[in-house]
């Protein structure tokens, strides 16, 4: 009887080492993959110009995964050091809180969550493992953490002035990193309306208003009801107009997209995507839309994964973004990675001069290159985030 009991306590101890030790390690280099490759050749004259540039990202899943963001890891995609090293001045840093069992593009309920044990497995504290606002929270919580133990590596932008005081240490030739806060579906909410002051307070200066799934603001792109705005989602987007809180509807069904631009005259984003012209899939909204988000002076991140680009390399990733120019001008298109959201890609963010490189192959005047790589967000924010 001892001896069962030793081997079944011995057994707890492997489940429980391999669940709290190796699950989340396996799982992010799983799930957030840089295909292998050599070197990319980027010319003197990329290079130079990808060194003057400040470059900036619209959409990053990082504070999901147990990694320390000021260390460089060997594994998933973004971290203060790749940011520095690939020239990025500011990172949209996005909380994911729920997600469902089958992540597809076509349809997803909301009756399955893949996140809780990797919340779990990751000793986040106990209040994150049943409430999606206190995920949220944790996670703007772990970059306040890591900006306060930085030695000014990274910052911590929530106003007009803090942006301006990044892009002057840019400008003396400075590499601090500036981080938003924004959350990917507004499940977090958790149907209160006060917690759109709640995570406005916690630091978030974008919101998603959908994910995968429906929830209580509408229609997901990917949810089953197609559905618009429901009354707590008008009363949402009215909270976070007034607290000039930046509305992302990557992942909105189109007739929540349309809801929203009836109902507000505040620029848009949709932070990490594609163009059906380029890459016909559901999961990239009607370029119909993109235009009116474009005309109210939004932003389109074009993400880099093979599922909306429809060719994951450096050039390909280029292609999308020259279609984006075409279609709703050079001020409009914006980098939109999706890094570390459990993707595969080519690169990782210390390797963005490749995609200066294609750009610049392609013929894009410096000027336009400047504005795509991150001029047009920076602008962006300097003129909505709150004074």
């Amino acid at each position: 009887m001892k001896k069962l009991l030793i081997a079944v306590g011995a057994l707890i101890l492997l489940g429980l080492s391999v669940f709290y030790g190796l699950l989340p390690i396996s799982g992010d280099r799983k799930r957030n993959v840089v295909i292998a490759h050599a070197p990319y050749e980027i010319s003197t004259e990329a290079q130079a110009l990808h060194d003057r540039l400040m470059v900036a990202d619209l959409h990053a899943d990082t504070l999901l995964w147990m990694r320390d963001p000021l260390k460089r890891h060997k594994r998933g995609h973004v971290d203060v050091p790749r940011l520095q090293q690939g020239g990025v001045a500011l990172q949209i840093f996005s909380a994911v809180t729920k997600a469902p069992k089958h992540l597809n593009y076509e349809k997803n309920t909301a009756d399955s969550d893949v996140i809780t044990m990797l919340v779990q497995s990751q000793r986040w504290p106990f209040a994150t493992w049943g409430s999606l606002y206190e995920r949220a929270r944790y996670q703007a919580h772990r970059l306040q953490k890591a900006a306060a133990r930085s030695d000014g590596n990274l910052q911590l932008v929530l106003t007009q002035s803090d942006l301006q005081s990044l892009i002057a240490d840019h400008q003396n030739g400075g590499d601090r990193v500036g981080g938003i806060l924004a959350i990917e579906g507004a499940h977090p909410l958790e149907g209160d309306l006060a917690n759109v002051r709640n995570l406005y307070d916690a630091g978030y200066r974008v919101m998603g208003l959908q994910h995968f799934f429906d929830n209580e603001l509408g229609g997901s792109l990917h949810g089953v009801s197609g559905a618009g705005l429901t009354p707590f989602g008008v009363e949402a987007i009215a909270e976070m107009e007034r607290l000039h809180i930046t509305i992302d509807v990557a992942h909105s069904s189109e007739q929540v997209v349309r809801d929203v631009l009836a109902l507000t005259d505040r620029p848009l984003i949709v932070s990490h995507g594609g163009f059906k012209g380029v890459c016909d899939v559901k999961r990239n909204i009607d370029e119909e839309l993109i235009k009116q988000i474009a005309e109210r002076g939004g932003l389109i991140g074009v993400g880099y994964w093979q599922q909306v680009t429809c060719d994951d390399s450096p050039q390909g990733i280029a292609n999308v973004i020259v279609y984006g120019v075409g279609l709703v001008g050079a001020d409009h298109v914006a980098l939109g990675s999706d890094f570390d959201g459990a993707i595969t890609t080519r690169l990782d963010t210390s390797e963005l001069a490749a995609i200066t490189q294609a750009l610049l192959d392609r013929g894009l005047d410096e000027e336009t290159i400047e504005k795509i790589m991150g001029g047009n967000v920076l602008r962006f924010f300097a003129a909505n985030l709150p004074q």
